[in-house]
């Protein structure tokens, strides 16, 4: 297919996906659960008000908000899911009550007959919508609002410090007096109430809950919808109708002779080194040391998942409770994959161009240090939030925002985006020489300007969200930084960055690598831009958004099923000539990206993608399967392949001793793999079948989450992530070697 028709298809893709993700983004503006400006009881008492609502979910975000378990599903995996567990809990209350009343027992001591005749007083009481759109005030029974006042003293209880719920606290991973005063601790309780209300009242003129139906709730009627169902279908005929198509284009179009002669000798040899190309390796470094602290995060965070307070006896909670350290292991990944790649892309712009553009080094240069503030400063504002020492406010802009993946506060994000525009600007004007001369590189190039410019832009949608905006609203912009920006423009920005390294190496034709490049975006945008709905299935959201979202997901998957191909392809690579070799185990690196892209992306993420499937495993730990295999295994290998390979160009004479880089590769994927096979993806398979059988209340809570059987498997992480760990021990000892001089031969 010529280049002209890709330019073509790559700007209709581009420009009709956004048009739906804008288009039905109005929808969900439009049709989110309504806050009312009163909650009030029959008989006219005020229980709270919308301020206590959205001041309780500033409230909830400060103290960690979705590292503290999960609202919709969305969030930390230790904790319960607040809207569930609280869902459940006000059933059974209310199903006592009035069995009490009634028949003077409770409800699991009647008869099948009686108890199936208050479920279904239950089912209609619940699910009746009695907001009042011209008053703005929802009105509630007087036996709901005494479950309503049940629930927020077992709340209050375990967020703060009532010792009957110590070890509940204990098995959560929640330190005492985690809220320190009663009147935040009732304004949650009254956010809690209202995003479980939209999660079991129905639409106006619908038999649908505001969240379809989820979570599953049998006593609540909360069970899969006809819609869900119909859509689950489709998504799975979509997905083998795009593989179809895929592999008969490659079959058809595939370029025989797309293999180039391999130069005898490395064609960068000669390459000479600007002095802001050699200031990118203090970033390589500050990358190193980053993971390390991120992994020992993990490490810390997996380990409350059986000592929720401690760490092998000490009481470590009082000062890095887990919301800290999950938070921390989160935000740390995506600050170093993230600089691995600018520092890549700030080393490549003037090698491609040629020239270094004046005070190129300066900019460099303020770059990292503005980054190191950032990365310090966000961190600190974060402990000093969940420790509750700020106002609403103050955390908002320095503290802890409470979503995962932006938990940085909002001063940070702009001081974030700010850098992200700088170095836009110094890859631009790196990149603007090369670009006015219309070689056979120029298509290539203006791809590689034209994925810059989105990953600085589409860091932006974290700021379209504030202090008090609707929670449904905030996650429809969140998962545009984090399905957009991180798993979408990022992966377009490495696979031009992967494409230009080879192509700079003569290894392959720049007009195939252009080719390959558009044709790759175009499949994986097709469906990446739309198939962001798939994350707000159960958000508040109307049905369209489930339609679209489980459709264009599916499509997601089919580029990764010809993957091997690319492996394959770089493996012959890496064995061209003598002197590729030298690059062996960045190339390594990007072979694994192909695995990790297969099973942790395609694999592990379809296993969620699906809206059946992720009705009942929303929220449980098949999700960090394929966050960790995802976003780890895939975007994490390419930042440590991306360094490598610039390290290795930064000093082409060196002789790299390849034990401790040999090691650190297969115990980072042996350990990955270990970790996920072994221990966190059997507790998740346990936990769906826990969640289909009684519900996601019963997969979440501690009386499942603490059996023995639960337990030895939370420890098998253990194997894993020891290997794992040990491989980043290698990775960062050869890496500080090469300066130091011991990891290459003298």
């Amino acid at each position: 297919m010529s280049t002209k028709k890709l330019w073509i298809g790559f700007t209709v893709v581009v420009v009709v996906s956004f048009g739906i993700l804008g288009y039905f983004g109005r929808e969900i503006y439009r049709e989110a659960p309504p806050i009312p400006e009163q909650v009030i009881t029959a008989d006219g008492t005020v229980l709270f008000t919308e301020a206590d609502i959205r001041d309780g979910q500033n409230i909830w975000q400060s103290m960690g908000g979705q590292e503290v378990g999960t609202i919709w599903g969305h969030g930390a995996y230790e904790a319960p899911d607040w809207t569930a567990e609280w869902l459940h809990k006000e059933a059974v209350f209310i199903l006592n009550a009035w069995s009490e009343e009634d028949y003077s027992v409770p409800y699991s001591g009647l008869e099948e007959e009686k108890q199936a005749m208050l479920r279904q007083r239950l089912q209609t009481q619940m699910r009746a919508n009695n907001y009042d759109p011209a008053t703005k005030k929802l009105t509630i029974s007087n036996v709901r609002a005494a479950a309503l006042a049940s629930n927020s003293r077992h709340y209050a209880g375990l967020f703060m410090d009532d010792p009957s719920k110590a070890d509940m606290r204990e098995a959560y991973a929640i330190p005492a007096n985690s809220i320190k005063d009663e009147e935040r601790m009732e304004k949650m309780n009254a956010f809690f109430f209202w995003a479980t209300w939209a999660t079991v009242t129905e639409r106006p003129g619908e038999e649908i809950t505001y969240s379809n139906n989820w979570p599953p709730e049998k006593l609540v009627g909360n069970e899969p919808t006809g819609a869900l169902l119909l859509w689950t279908g489709f998504s799975v005929i979509i997905l083998l109708f795009g593989i179809g198509l895929l592999s008969w284009y490659y079959a058809t179009n595939r370029e025989e002779g797309d293999h180039k002669e391999v130069p005898g000798v490395n064609p960068l040899s000669g390459m000479q080194q600007t002095p802001s190309m050699r200031a990118t390796l203090k970033y390589f470094w500050v990358v190193t040391a980053l993971i390390l602290v991120q992994i020992l995060m993990g490490v810390i965070t997996a380990h409350y998942g059986v000592e929720g307070l401690g760490f092998y006896g000490i009481p470590l909670a009082d000062v890095l409770p887990y919301s800290i350290s999950r938070t921390w292991h989160i935000q740390l990944a995506i600050f170093w994959i993230a600089t691995s790649w600018l520092a890549t892309g700030l080393f490549i712009a003037p090698a491609i161009s040629g020239k270094e553009p004046k005070y190129q080094k300066l900019g460099v240069n303020f770059l990292f240090i503005a980054l190191l503030v950032i990365v310090v400063g966000s961190l600190v504002g974060q402990w000093m939030g969940i420790m509750q020492k700020l106002g609403l406010v103050e955390n908002f802009y320095f503290g802890h925002q409470g979503y995962e993946y932006v938990d940085l506060g909002r001063f940070w994000q702009a001081f974030l985006f700010i850098g992200l525009i700088l170095w836009l600007f110094l890859m631009g004007r790196a990149l603007w020489p090369a670009l006015k001369q219309r070689t056979e590189n120029r298509h290539l190039l203006l791809m590689f300007l034209i994925s810059s410019i989105a990953i600085a832009a589409f860091y932006g949608a974290g700021l379209m969200w504030g202090r008090q905006t609707h929670l449904a609203i905030a996650e429809y912009w969140r998962w545009w930084v984090v399905h957009l920006w991180v798993e979408g423009f990022f992966e377009v920005f490495a696979t031009v960055a992967i494409a230009f390294l080879f192509v700079r190496m003569q290894l392959i034709r720049a007009s195939i690598a252009t080719a390959s490049v558009l044709f790759a975006t175009i499949i994986f945008l097709s469906g990446g831009i739309v198939g962001t709905f798939h994350h707000l299935y159960f958000t508040g959201t109307p049905t369209s958004i489930l339609a679209l979202g489980a459709s264009f997901s599916a499509l997601e998957v089919v580029p990764l099923v010809l993957i091997g191909f690319e492996a394959y392809h770089n493996l012959k690579l890496s064995r061209a000539r003598e002197w590729v070799k030298a690059y062996k185990w960045p190339i390594y690196f990007f072979i694994s990206v192909a695995f990790w892209n297969f099973l942790g992306a395609g694999i592990f993420g379809f296993l969620i993608n699906p809206p059946i499937a992720l009705y009942y495993m929303q929220g449980l730990n098949t999700t960090p399967v394929h966050g960790h295999t995802a976003l780890f295994g895939v975007y994490g290998m390419l930042g440590i392949g991306l360094m490598l390979f610039v390290l290795r160009d930064m000093d082409l004479k060196a002789e790299w001793k390849e034990r401790p880089i040999r090691i650190a590769f297969w115990s980072i994927n042996i350990g990955l793999l270990l970790m996920v096979l072994i221990s966190v993806l059997p507790v998740g398979l346990a936990q769906t079948v826990a969640s289909v059988k009684h519900g996601l209340w019963y997969a979440r809570s501690a009386e499942f989450m603490e059996t023995p059987a639960i337990n030895t498997l939370k420890w098998m992480r253990v194997f894993g992530d020891t290997i794992f760990a040990v491989g980043a021990l290698f990775l960062a000892w050869f890496v500080f070697g090469l300066k130091g001089g011991w990891s290459v031969r003298k």
